[in-house]
């Protein structure tokens, strides 16, 4: 039985990966309409397409991105909005604030806890409630997210648009910064190659050898030499979609693991969280 295939499924995969409508409908077909499958079988046709963004939420909206007092616990909220007139209107911006900082307040460990906590006495859930009746617009907490460890920073970019959270192992107010800006227009996957999911390289690892098999000069060739040209291609993956293999925006002559040990010897990143409106 044929898989029906949709305009929303269409524009829905266009969105995510940047490749034209045509392409997007003959992936959709080829797959049986399995979204993911999708975008593997554009990129094993050699297209570009945008990485998955698992980072994206609401298309409109609020990011704040916070830290205790202390800079040892990170937090970072999205409060979505169906319009752009909302999400840019100052007294939405405020609410989204005033949320972010009863989050911080209590220290909530997850979106049931952040409803719960108080704002001049109000709970979280009934202010959005009351906003939601007042703006005629469906809000809410569609992302939050949490991290603790020695030393916290914050950024927020864009209007409001992205949040980051850089957890490191120690003290530093500038690094801090500047990793999170990289983070923000790098969009790594994770912060080096041991860090990656190994379903992640499993499916880069199938793309690439897929690719190289297609290619006409590659027919004949021992598998021993396509695994290491595929592996070769996976380090360049690895080199261009890791946070500290990555070439540091500020100075391209060195990686950002090179300017953290140029900051300090000891110095590294934990983890980190990019939150982003699509």
């Amino acid at each position: 039985m044929s898989v029906q295939i949709t305009a929303q499924d269409i524009n829905k995969l266009r969105q995510a990966t940047g490749a034209g409508m045509m392409d997007c409908r003959k992936a959709l077909t080829e797959t049986g309409g399995d979204f993911e499958a999708a975008i593997d079988w554009l990129r094993k046709q050699g297209q570009k397409v945008a990485a998955k963004r698992s980072d994206r939420e609401a298309k409109e909206g609020v990011v704040i991105a916070r830290t205790s007092a202390d800079n040892k616990i990170g937090y970072v909220i999205t409060i979505s909005c169906e319009t752009d007139f909302v999400s840019k209107n100052a007294d939405f911006v405020a609410f989204a604030q005033s949320i972010a900082d009863a989050a911080v307040a209590a220290d909530a460990k997850n979106v049931e806890e952040v409803n719960e906590a108080t704002v001049n006495g109000a709970k979280v859930s009934d202010l959005i409630n009351d906003k939601l009746a007042s703006i005629g617009e469906k809000i809410g907490i569609v992302r939050y997210e949490r991290v603790e460890a020695p030393y916290v920073a914050s950024y927020i970019h864009g209007a409001y648009r992205m949040g980051v959270l850089v957890a490191m192992n120690k003290e530093a107010a500038e690094a801090g910064k500047d990793v999170a800006m990289q983070i923000a227009a790098m969009n790594p996957v994770a912060v080096d190659e041991s860090s990656v999911p190994a379903e992640t390289v499993e499916r880069e690892r199938a793309i690439i050898l897929d690719v190289i098999q297609q290619d006409p000069k590659m027919a004949g060739k021992p598998e021993d030499m396509l695994n290491k040209i595929a592996q070769g291609k996976l380090n360049a993956f690895f080199k261009e979609s890791t946070l500290t293999a990555q070439a540091f925006v500020k100075d391209g002559g060195k990686s950002v693991g090179d300017y953290l040990k140029s900051v300090d010897a000891d110095l590294k990143v934990i983890e980190f969280k990019r939150v982003a409106l699509g």
